[in-house]
C-alpha cells in the first residue's frame, strides 16, 4: 500500500522545477570554483615564466594569463597613487603606483611597486624618492587590483596634492585624472631584495575565492535537497485518529 497521495500536477512540476534550477547553479558555482583555481595556477606559474618584451604584450595581453614583461622608460615622479591600507596589512600601510612612460610607446603604464607597510597611526609612511633617469623594470602584466569599496564618488577628483589616495584602485578614473591613456593592465614589479617595498603579489580574488563558490554550489545542493524533502512530506498520507464513538 502506498505511503504518498497522489500530489496535484502543478506541485510536481514547481518541485521539479526548483531542483533542476537549484542542481545547475549548484553546478554553475562549482564550474566557477574550478576556473578561479585554474587562474590561480596560472598566476603562479606566470612567476617562473620566460620574460618578453612589453611590446608584445602591451595593447592586447592575453586572456586569462600573466605574462612577464621588460620595459624601458620613465617614472612620471610627481604622480604618484597610494591604495590605502591593502587587505595584507594589519597595521595598515599603502600600496604605491607610479605612471611610467615607456620608450617609444604612446600610452602610460601604471606601475605597482609594492607594498609600502604602515607605523600603526593614520599618517601614510614616507615615500623613498623616484629617479626620474631611463628605468629598465621588469615584473607581471596583470589586472588592477580593484581592492576597497567604491564611495562617494571618485576620490581623485577631490584631492588636489600629491601623492594621491584612494581605497579603490580604478585605471579609467585614473586616465582622466592625469589626462592621458593608460595600457589595460598594471605591472608589478618582480621582487628585489634591496627595495624598501613589500612585493608579494598575489592575483586578487578576495571578493569571490574558490571556497566560496563551493560553499555556494554547498548550499544550492542543499535547497533542492530540501525541495523534495518537504514535497515527500507534505504528500506523505497521514494515519487516521481512533476510532470515534
Amino acid at each position: 500500500m502506498s505511503a504518498m497521495r497522489r500530489p496535484a500536477w502543478w506541485s510536481v512540476l514547481l518541485t521539479v522545477a526548483g531542483v533542476l534550477v537549484f542542481v545547475r547553479l549548484g553546478v554553475w558555482q562549482l564550474h566557477r570554483a574550478d576556473y578561479k583555481d585554474e587562474l590561480l595556477r596560472r598566476y603562479a606559474a606566470a612567476a617562473s615564466a620566460p620574460v618578453q618584451p612589453f611590446d608584445a604584450v602591451a595593447d592586447k595581453p592575453p586572456v586569462d594569463a600573466y605574462p612577464r614583461v621588460h620595459v624601458q622608460g620613465h617614472y612620471l615622479i610627481d604622480r604618484v597613487y597610494l591604495l590605502d591600507n591593502p587587505r595584507h596589512d594589519s597595521l595598515g600601510g599603502v600600496e604605491v603606483f607610479v605612471p611610467f612612460q615607456p620608450l617609444h610607446r604612446p600610452r602610460l603604464l601604471l606601475v605597482d611597486l609594492g607594498f609600502l607597510p604602515g607605523n600603526g597611526t593614520d599618517t601614510p609612511p614616507q615615500l623613498p624618492p623616484l629617479s626620474a633617469d631611463l628605468q629598465t623594470l621588469q615584473g607581471t602584466y596583470q589586472p588592477s587590483p580593484g581592492a576597497g569599496l567604491e564611495m562617494g564618488g571618485n576620490a581623485l577628483a577631490r584631492q588636489t596634492q600629491w601623492p594621491k589616495t584612494s581605497i579603490y584602485l580604478d585605471l579609467t578614473q585614473i586616465a582622466v585624472d592625469l589626462h592621458a591613456t593608460l595600457y589595460p593592465r598594471v605591472l608589478s614589479l618582480d621582487a628585489e631584495p634591496s627595495a624598501i617595498y613589500v612585493r608579494m603579489h598575489t592575483l586578487d580574488l578576495s571578493s569571490m575565492p574558490p571556497a566560496r563558490h563551493r560553499a555556494y554550489a554547498f548550499q544550492w545542493f542543499t535547497f533542492a535537497i530540501a525541495a523534495v524533502v518537504i514535497f515527500l512530506f507534505l504528500h506523505r498520507k497521514r494515519r487516521r485518529g481512533g476510532s470515534d464513538g
